[in-house]
């Protein structure tokens, strides 16, 4: 079906409106399929993966009979989330550059490995440095009448909205490069904008983190800062926009 697709776009690149829809339906039934097949396989290993997780946090509790359950089915489909992103990555890029030719197939074959492997180095870098501080920090909050005992269920939510916002942060290097190289940003504008982008990740930071202190906090505003600046030197003096 994306074959026949591809026939009908016209010379200049242009797609009518429902073919563009009917690509993504595709496009989107493929990453579905591919997290269903991922999911199986991680299955098969979900004892190994829970220990691996739970690890910063000892042993937990689940307070509902359907609570351990439910929360092996939200570790599955994540992980099985995960081993699927290159094929994810894939169908999107692919979908954002329709009709490819020689040069655009080249750009995909870099977008599609760049992408899978900043997005995982930010949720890396997130689970093995910044959540067991955060963990410690949550726990140190006990006392002698108010000990720690985390559900299985919200410990896993909260690991979930803590790694996936450093994912997105850690793409940033990449959509400013795109940006630059269609021309709606330069390394000048990028300078301009430096000081403003300082107050936006701690404000971004703050917004995201689920814990309160300054210290996860600021694990997040300092890679993005430090990501920006790096986009800023490609620009610069390797793109030389």
């Amino acid at each position: 079906m994306a074959e026949e697709l591809e026939e009908k776009v016209e010379d200049d690149g242009s797609m009518p409106i429902l073919q563009h829809l009917e690509e993504l339906r595709w496009r989107l039934i493929k990453s579905i399929i591919a997290i269903a097949v991922c999911s199986g396989v991680a299955f098969f290993f979900l004892d190994e993966i829970m220990a691996y997780i739970t690890a910063s946090a000892g042993k937990l509790y689940y307070m509902q009979p359907s609570e351990a359950f439910f929360t092996y089915m939200k570790v599955t489909i994540f992980c099985g989330f995960l081993l699927a992103l290159p094929i994810i990555f894939y169908q999107m890029w692919a979908f954002l550059l329709p009709a490819l030719r020689y040069g655009e197939r080249v750009v995909l074959a870099i977008l599609v490995p760049s992408s899978v492997v900043l997005f995982l180095s930010g949720m890396a870098f997130s689970f093995f440095i910044v959540l067991p501080s955060a963990v410690r920090f949550f726990m140190g909050l006990g006392t002698e009448t108010l000990a720690p005992m985390f559900s299985v269920e919200k410990y896993f939510d909260f690991v979930l909205a803590f790694i996936l916002p450093f994912g997105a942060v850690f793409e940033l290097p990449l959509v400013i490069i795109i940006l630059a190289k269609l021309g709606f940003v330069s390394s000048i504008s990028l300078q301009k904008w430096f000081r403003y982008i300082i107050f936006f990740a701690f404000v971004f930071g703050a917004v995201v983190s689920p814990t309160p202190d300054i210290f996860t906090q600021s694990m997040i505003a300092i890679p993005m800062i430090l990501l920006y600046g790096i986009s800023l030197g490609i620009v610069k003096f390797i793109m030389r926009k």
